[in-house]
């Protein structure tokens, strides 16, 4: 073979990878857009989420009157209105100590055997926390939601509080529970132990 007859397959060669990568480069590019489509429309969706909480955090939260108390409980019920839940919570348990009741309904107590349901109720280890409803403040329960349960976005978090009554947590510990319940309830949440 000649040299020019070399030079000529070299070039050819050339040629054939350049156009190789030049098809390789393009069905790259052409990937790339697709990706960044999908990435807009996503970013498009966020947005939405983001004007629908913004929206919804700017709706007043209606506020139930009751008429102002009287009689000689007024001060004892106004004072107890000022306690936040966790306080309400040590109240109740102080009261139950000090006159020996308890504040669990009877009948249930009844019907499952007395003692032996208190034993049952105090051996059991794992509580599932169930989001009975969200109330009027969705975005404070969103928010606890998230607190609690820190894995979860905005949108999943939104999600579980609209499709209530869901679980939150299984099996969780009795502390972590009451925790969670006592977190939820103060941003108006309705929650069960289960």
């Amino acid at each position: 073979m000649s040299d020019e007859e070399t030079k000529k397959e070299d070039v050819a060669e050339v040629a054939e990878n350049a156009e190789e990568v030049a098809v390789a480069a393009a069905e790259e590019a052409e990937e790339a857009k697709e990706e960044v489509a999908e990435v807009k429309e996503e970013v498009s969706e966020v947005k939405e989420e983001v004007a629908e909480v913004k929206e919804e955090a700017k709706e007043e939260p209606k506020v139930e009157e009751k008429p102002a108390p009287s009689g000689k409980f007024k001060e004892l019920i106004e004072s107890i209105e000022s306690l936040s839940v966790l306080e309400l919570s040590e109240l109740v348990k102080e009261l139950e100590n000090r006159f020996g009741v308890s504040a669990a309904a009877p009948v249930a107590v009844a019907a499952a055997g007395g003692a032996a349901a208190a034993e049952a109720a105090e051996e059991k280890s794992s509580y599932d926390v169930v989001l009975a409803s969200a109330g009027d403040k969705k975005i404070q329960v969103i928010k606890a939601v998230r607190e609690i349960k820190p894995d979860l976005g905005l949108k999943e978090a939104k999600d579980l509080v609209e499709a209530a009554p869901k679980d939150l947590l299984k099996g969780a510990k009795k502390e972590d529970a009451e925790a969670a319940k006592v977190k939820l309830e103060e941003a108006g949440a309705t929650v069960e132990l289960r």
